[in-house]
């Protein structure tokens, strides 16, 4: 179904855009130009590092003339607002996680929260960066959105205050998700049951026990401090999270060509730093993990990660047809060796 915002926040970021249009005819009057650039994450992740080193690049190669502001951990807007806003003007560009487009008109992007879809990294790069990848991009032209890219965040891990490797462990646990049906599906599926919360509420979540645990990549485990709260991670590996890097369209065509050209390659360039961190940090977050002495590593054996991925199978039956069964089978031929 598609996303509807109260009407007060509707009024709110109508009344922002009104003021974006009016800063943006100045901007066009100086031949400078602003890019607000909000996100939902801490600074310190792939996300906003990725964020940070675009600003420098732009600014470096413009030499000043067009600023990049971001806008780090919900400052501007949240999980629940922040693609009204970037429709509505109110921002230029946001990395939302790819399990929101399916809240938007977009299920095929889906795709991507399907568990045990993928086994690696290399095998999400086949797919994000061939031609399945620019085809998903290119359909988000629908909902007045441009995308520009894809970013890692790396695979996800359950984490709880117990191991979480069978099915009798997933029984009753009350697990934090995005708000997507397949990630939704996905816990029932597994026997869970499925708390759907922003990303920034999710520590509070935790401690006032509304939740029992959540999925995260490693890196977002440490940098959310979710350790004290959590004293089990187990390696399941079971889902990737990645993020697409979108633009308001008509900020977008107000630009002149060099200058969307200067913000392309800038960006492919933070982007690329960006999965290069997502991948170090991760590791780097488990290496530190480890030698925590509050916090326990489990692993699933191969039998173990097996009878989870066969107890995820209804998931795919679920929605393949929202999905489309054609770019279930492109991705799938994308992903195999």
């Amino acid at each position: 179904m598609f996303h509807r915002s109260n009407p007060a926040l509707l009024w709110l970021l109508a009344a922002v855009l009104a003021l974006a249009l009016a800063i943006s005819v100045s901007h066009a009057d100086s031949g400078t130009v602003l890019l607000r650039f909000s996100h939902v994450v801490a600074q310190d992740t792939p996300k906003g590092m990725m964020a940070s080193h675009f600003k420098e690049l732009v600014a470096q190669r413009s030499g000043g003339r067009i600023r990049v502001e971001v806008y780090c951990d919900s400052q501007l807007y949240g999980d629940d607002d922040e693609m009204e806003a970037l429709r509505l003007g109110a921002v230029e560009m946001l990395a939302p996680s790819l399990s929101k487009f399916g809240n938007y008109g977009l299920p095929e992007f889906e795709v991507f929260d399907l568990p045990f879809l993928f086994d690696n990294l290399a095998q999400v790069r086949r797919v994000t960066q061939g031609p399945v990848g620019q085809q998903l991009l290119q359909r988000l032209g629908r909902q007045q959105m441009l995308g520009l890219g894809f970013l890692d965040n790396g695979f996800k891990q359950m984490s709880a205050h117990k191991p979480l490797r069978t099915l009798a462990d997933f029984q009753g646990q009350r697990l934090r998700v995005q708000a997507s049906r397949v990630l939704a599906a996905q816990m029932r599926a597994l026997g869970a049951q499925p708390v759907v919360l922003p990303f920034g509420e999710t520590l509070q979540a935790l401690a006032s026990g509304v939740v029992d645990g959540a999925e995260n990549p490693l890196s977002n485990f440490l940098t959310q401090k979710l350790a004290p709260l959590q004293s089990d991670v187990t390696l399941t590996g079971h889902g990737y999270l990645g993020y697409a890097v979108v633009i308001n369209p008509r900020f977008w065509a107000s630009l002149k060509s060099a200058d969307r050209a200067l913000l392309n390659s800038a960006l492919a360039e933070a982007l690329a730093l960006g999965n290069q961190l997502s991948a170090q940090m991760n590791e780097q977050a488990l290496t530190q993990l480890q030698r925590s002495p509050n916090v326990r590593i489990h692993h699933l054996t191969a039998e173990q990660r097996a009878a989870l991925k066969q107890a995820a199978q209804p998931v795919y039956e679920g929605f393949a047809r929202s999905i489309g069964a054609s770019l279930l089978k492109d991705v799938q031929q994308a992903i195999a060796p």
